[in-house]
C-alpha cells in the first residue's frame, strides 16, 4: 500500500524532525518524548513527498490549490497552472497523487501516535489525555481533507463511496468507506479530543482546545449542523480578539493575535521557495514567484477605507487595463522565514455569525458580521440586510477576510453546492469554470493506490 508506509518509530526527540530510528519505549516514557513526536508531526504537514514539483510543498500548498481554483485570485503561468484550469483531477495527476498520500502519511504517524500513547505504563492520565486529543484533532482533520478532496460534499449523498478509514497502524490496505463513516469519525475523534484537550500548549503550531473547537466549527459548517458550528465556532475564537492595526504586518508571524493555530518556519528550516501563499502572492519581493494576482471583480468589493485593501497597481497598468496583472497584493509579505497562517479568530466569527443567520437569527449574526467589518474598515455601515441577503453578505465577507489564506471560496461554493464562474481580467476563464456538484470539486483515486490495493475502486 503505497501511501500508507508503516515506519518504525522515529526520532522525534531530536528536534524539530525525525531522523533516525528510536526504541518506542523512549517515546512515550515520558511527556518530552511524545511531545518530540508530535513536534515531527507538525514539521511534516510541509511534507513534499517527493513528487519533485514546487505546488505540492506540504498543508499550505493543499490550501493554495483550493484558492487559484477560484475567481478571486488569477494566476500567470507557473506552478499551480493545472489547478487554476481546474485541470488536475485525473488518476495520475501529481495534485491526485499528492492530495491523497500526503494525508494518509500523517494520519498513519498519528496512528502510531495513538497507540503509543494508550499503550504507555509510564504516562500519567492526564498527559495520555492532553496528548491524545492533539493527535485526535490532527487525524480528524487530515480525514476532514480527504472527505472535501475525494468525494462531493456531504449533503450531496452521504452514502457515497470516501477513502478508506484506518485507526491503527496499517500493513494492508482497505476498501473504501463512506462519507457517513467518515464524518462519524471525524466527529468522534473531534468530540474525544474536546474532552480530553488542555487550554495551554507549547505554542501555536500545536493543537489546544481553541483548534479543535475550530476544525469542529469547520466541520459541523459543511455538514449542516448549524447550532453546533455556532457553540464551537464561539469557543475557538475565545481569547483571539479583532485587531485592525495587525492586517497590514505581512501575514508571516504566528503571534499575530488573530491567530490561532499556524506553522512557524525558521530561517534555517524554511521552505522559502514553495510557501504558499506568500511566495506566490508577494509580486513585490524577489525572493519567490510573485505570479499570482487578483481578480479586478473582486477588487472592487472593498472600500478605499478597509484595511483589507492591500491591492496595488504594480506594472502602471491603469484601471480597466484588462492584463491578468493589473492587481497585486501586500497581504503575504514573502521573507526567509514566514510562518504560515491556518486558523484565525475572524473565520470564527464568521462561522458563528453564518451559523446563527442559518437559525434565523439575524440580529444576533448582523451584530457580529458589523463588529468585524467595522474592525476592518472606520468607515463601514450596516447593510440592513436579513434572511438570504443576510447569509449572502457573510459568504462575500468570508471571502474578503480569508482571501489566500486557507480556500475559502472553493470551500464554501461545494459545501454549499454551488458553482464558480470566473469573471473579470481572468488569464483562464470558461475552462476554469465550476458548475454546482461538478465533478471538478473533487479528485479520482490515484492509479498507484488501485494498482496497490485490489479492494479500492476507481470513482
Amino acid at each position: 500500500m503505497s501511501s500508507l508506509i508503516v515506519s518504525c518509530d522515529k526520532d522525534y526527540l531530536n528536534e524539530p524532525k525525525p531522523t533516525s530510528s528510536v526504541s518506542s519505549s523512549v517515546i512515550f516514557t515520558s511527556r518530552d518524548g511524545v511531545n518530540s513526536f508530535i513536534s515531527g508531526i507538525l514539521r511534516a504537514s510541509r511534507l513534499e513527498l517527493n513528487l519533485d514539483r514546487l505546488d505540492t510543498g506540504g498543508l499550505p500548498s493543499l490550501y493554495f490549490a483550493r484558492t487559484v481554483k477560484g475567481n478571486d485570485l488569477v494566476l500567470g503561468v507557473q506552478w499551480y497552472r493545472f489547478d487554476y484550469n481546474n485541470d488536475n483531477r485525473d488518476p495520475t495527476d501529481k495534485r491526485t497523487v499528492f492530495n491523497w498520500a500526503f494525508p494518509y502519511t500523517l494520519i498513519n504517524e498519528l496512528n502510531i501516535l495513538i497507540k503509543g500513547i494508550n499503550d504507555s505504563e509510564d504516562l500519567s492520565e492526564t498527559d495520555k489525555d492532553e496528548t491524545l486529543s492533539q493527535a485526535l484533532t490532527l487525524r480528524a482533520f487530515y480525514y476532514f481533507q480527504l472527505a472535501m478532496e475525494f468525494q462531493h460534499t456531504y449533503s450531496y449523498d452521504a452514502s457515497l463511496p470516501a477513502p478508506p478509514i484506518y485507526t491503527s497502524p496499517a500493513l494492508e490496505g482497505k476498501a473504501m468507506s463512506t462519507l457517513t463513516e467518515m464524518y462519524t469519525l471525524i466527529l468522534s475523534d473531534l468530540n474525544d479530543a474536546v474532552e480530553k484537550g488542555a487550554d495551554s500548549r507549547l505554542d501555536k503550531s500545536y493543537v489546544n482546545k481553541n483548534v479543535t473547537y475550530g476544525i469542529l466549527a469547520r466541520v459541523n459548517q459543511v455538514m449542516g449542523n448549524w447550532s453546533a458550528a455556532e457553540i464551537a465556532a464561539s469557543k475557538a475564537r475565545i481569547g483571539y480578539s479583532l485587531n485592525a492595526s495587525n492586517y497590514s504586518n505581512g501575514f508571516n508571524n504566528i503571534e499575530d493575535g488573530e491567530w490561532i493555530w499556524g506553522i512557524p518556519q525558521t530561517v534555517d528550516q524554511t521552505i522559502t521557495i514553495n510557501t504558499a501563499p506568500h511566495s506566490f502572492s508577494d509580486n513585490s519581493n524577489k525572493i519567490g514567484y510573485g505570479e499570482a494576482f487578483w481578480n479586478e471583480d473582486f477588487v472592487n468589493r472593498f472600500s478605499d477605507t478597509d484595511v483589507r485593501n492591500t491591492f496595488f497597481d504594480l506594472f502602471g497598468l491603469g484601471d480597466n487595463s484588462g492584463s491578468y496583472k493589473a492587481r497585486a497584493s501586500s497581504k503575504f509579505k514573502l521573507t526567509f522565514d514566514p510562518d504560515i497562517p491556518l486558523m484565525r479568530s475572524p473565520e470564527m466569527l464568521l462561522i458563528e455569525a453564518e451559523a446563527k443567520a442559518r437559525q434565523e437569527n439575524d440580529n444576533e449574526a448582523a451584530t457580529l458580521l458589523f463588529s468585524l467589518q467595522k474592525n476592518r474598515d472606520p468607515k463601514a455601515v450596516a447593510s440592513g440586510n436579513s434572511g438570504t441577503a443576510l447569509i449572502d453578505e457573510i459568504l462575500v465577507e468570508r471571502r474578503k477576510e480569508l482571501y489566500g489564506e486557507i480556500g475559502v471560496e472553493w470551500f464554501d461554493a461545494k459545501r454549499l453546492r454551488k458553482g464558480i464562474t470566473r469573471t473579470g481580467n481572468h488569464r483562464v476563464k470558461s475552462p476554469g469554470n465550476l458548475l454546482p456538484d461538478d465533478k471538478k470539486f473533487f479528485l479520482k483515486v490515484p492509479q498507484s493506490e488501485i494498482d496497490a490495493n485490489d479492494r479500492l475502486c476507481e470513482c
